[in-house]
């Protein structure tokens, strides 16, 4: 075999060691006898991601339009709304523009683990929602979030219930733009599964994957569910769990950073009893070099 081209000339097939950029395949011919294809692994780990049967949910390419927005500065670019949260400490933001319905909390650390309760408050003693969040690096995997103030004076609490060795930065703000509409336009946009009460679903994720934007809703039921990233098998790298007497008006919208490392899944169980269902509605979104033939990705469920 001789290809001088790619530098395999006089080279045995049996030696020659694969690396991961490119994948040889050999395969007979009329003419020639033995022909040489490059491959790259990225196409063909998508190609036998789409054979998968599951669930098609959409792909946001480099290209395509999509919610990308979800960091601490872009909730507050000057630093104005970001606040250091001690350990064992609460902070709080207040919100009193009724026009407005959706607020936008970001939580990050320099790469140690995070906890965090984070709640809405409405008047003087009522909280129709509430956040339990916990990441195992805040700074690759950050915890970020939307949540409805139903067009009320609000406010936002997020406390550390981590040691005190373990504080992070937290930033809350009126979302705006593409980050308002996100929890109505998502749904509207990919299809949903609909999961019962006490059940589970689960989904595997590409491994090119770097975001995923989940949102759980029913439809003015309580909402009480978990949506948890898996790295092998019960190993959560980050977990929300949320309790809301108003799904619709307080669904859960949360977005996963993903690494790029293969055996990611996504859990979603329904902690409610069997007369609550809810609805689930994922995107996932690859990274800055997709393969060019994988117009979508497919989840499967088991």
């Amino acid at each position: 075999l001789r290809t001088s081209g790619i530098g395999l000339s006089g080279t045995p097939i049996a030696q020659m060691s694969l690396r991961s950029s490119l994948c040889v395949v050999l395969g007979l011919t009329g003419t020639s006898g033995l022909a040489l294809s490059v491959v790259r692994p990225h196409a063909v780990s998508a190609k036998a991601g789409r054979a998968r049967a599951g669930t098609v949910v959409n792909q946001a390419g480099p290209d395509a339009s999509t919610s990308s927005k979800w960091g601490l500065k872009d909730i507050s670019p000057d630093g104005k709304f970001a606040q250091r949260v001690e350990g064992q400490t609460r902070k709080t933001w207040q919100f009193n523009d009724i026009n407005q319905n959706r607020v936008q909390v970001a939580v990050t650390s320099e790469g140690r683990p995070m906890k965090a309760d984070i709640q809405l408050w409405i008047g003087p003693d009522w909280t129709p929602f509430t956040l339990k969040a916990y990441s195992e690096n805040g700074k690759t995997r950050p915890i970020q979030t939307i949540i409805g103030t139903r067009n009320k004076a609000a406010m936002v609490e997020v406390r550390n219930v981590g040691e005190y060795e373990f504080p992070f930065n937290a930033a809350a703000n009126f979302a705006k733009g593409e980050m308002a509409l996100l929890p109505t336009n998502l749904p509207e946009t990919v299809p949903g599964e609909r999961i019962q009460g006490k059940a589970l679903r689960s989904f595997p994720l590409d491994p090119a994957s770097e975001q995923l934007e989940c949102v759980l809703k029913t439809s003015g039921k309580q909402l009480n569910a978990r949506i948890e990233l898996l790295n092998a098998p019960n190993n959560p790298k980050q977990t929300f769990e949320v309790f809301t007497n108003n799904g619709e008006l307080n669904s859960l919208v949360v977005c996963f950073n993903v690494d790029s490392d293969p055996g990611n899944t996504v859990r979603i169980v329904n902690l409610a009893p069997v007369e609550f269902p809810l609805e689930c509605y994922i995107k996932e979104k690859i990274g800055t070099q997709p393969p060019s033939d994988a117009p979508y990705v497919t989840l499967g469920p088991s």
